[in-house]
């Protein structure tokens, strides 16, 4: 067994609690530089410890999902961003469906402006926001709750959502890899997912780009099978390709502007 040094230690529970960690952020930290905090990363992946991204690294969480809390801080500015050029797509007076997901939470934030809105949810949280929008009626799923996030899974959640035919299905995803398939970590909240994707008209996926650096076991649907990829960055290559060639509308919601991608 390798003993790791003191602030080894200390920055693989950081990345445990938090879901990632970045260079600059530690440096500072520890009061070292990044060339230091660097090697630590690099020594802590070839461990198998972290898994190194683009200015930091992630904790590997291929099984067993970040809890609710350190999901919802992750990547908080990117997922508004998300949720405000999704409200965009909706029109006033449409039917949707929305999963569970910290990323579908702000997405319900920012449609509390609609009107006339009819929103089926298997999400206690999104439920509770969108109560007190006057525009719009929730209708919520039954089904066994899970605890932290308030998501209603097994069969009496996706007989539920067979119920509905909706205009639009809005759903995130916990991990995107190289094929473009879309992965989940609960089997059970999968098959509620793959029921809401089959209930609507048009299907927009929301999921930040630290969503192309995780892994999840468990298989919720292909991209070229959803009608609009709304993220926050330029997916890499392969995705744009396959984005253009299943015809796949992306938008990029940036920091400055949203750009639109038609195949």
């Amino acid at each position: 067994m390798t003993l790791l040094p003191p602030r080894q230690i200390d920055i693989l529970e950081i990345a445990r609690r938090e879901g990632r960690v970045d260079v600059e952020g530690l440096a500072s930290l520890f009061e070292v530089t990044p060339q230091t905090i660097r090697k630590d990363l690099n020594e802590l992946c070839e461990l198998e410890k972290l898994h190194r991204v683009h200015g930091g690294a992630v904790f590997p969480s291929n099984t067993v999902n970040l809890a609710w809390q350190s999901r919802r801080g992750l990547a908080s500015e990117a997922k508004l961003r998300i949720a405000r050029a999704t409200s965009e797509i909706i029109p006033d007076g449409s039917s949707l469906i929305l999963n569970i997901g910290t990323t579908t939470e702000a997405v319900a934030l920012e449609l509390m402006r609609h009107r006339h809105l009819m929103v089926v949810t298997n999400n206690l949280k999104i439920a509770a926001i969108l109560s007190e929008a006057p525009g719009i009626d929730v209708a919520i799923s039954g089904g066994m709750v899970r605890k932290g996030d308030g998501g209603l899974l097994g069969a009496a959640a996706v007989d539920f959502v067979r119920q509905f035919k909706v205009d639009y299905a809005i759903i995130g995803a916990s991990a995107i890899d190289e094929s473009g398939t879309l992965l989940d970590f609960d089997y059970r909240e999968v098959q509620v997912s793959k029921a809401i994707l089959q209930q609507a008209r048009q299907t927009i996926l929301v999921a930040d780009s630290m969503k192309f650096e995780r892994r999840a076991p468990v298989r919720i649907a292909a991209l070229g099978e959803i009608d609009i990829f709304v993220t926050n960055e330029r997916p890499p290559d392969p995705i744009c390709d396959l984005c253009r060639e299943s015809k796949v509308r992306l938008v990029i919601a940036g920091a400055s502007e949203t750009e639109s991608i038609l195949p």
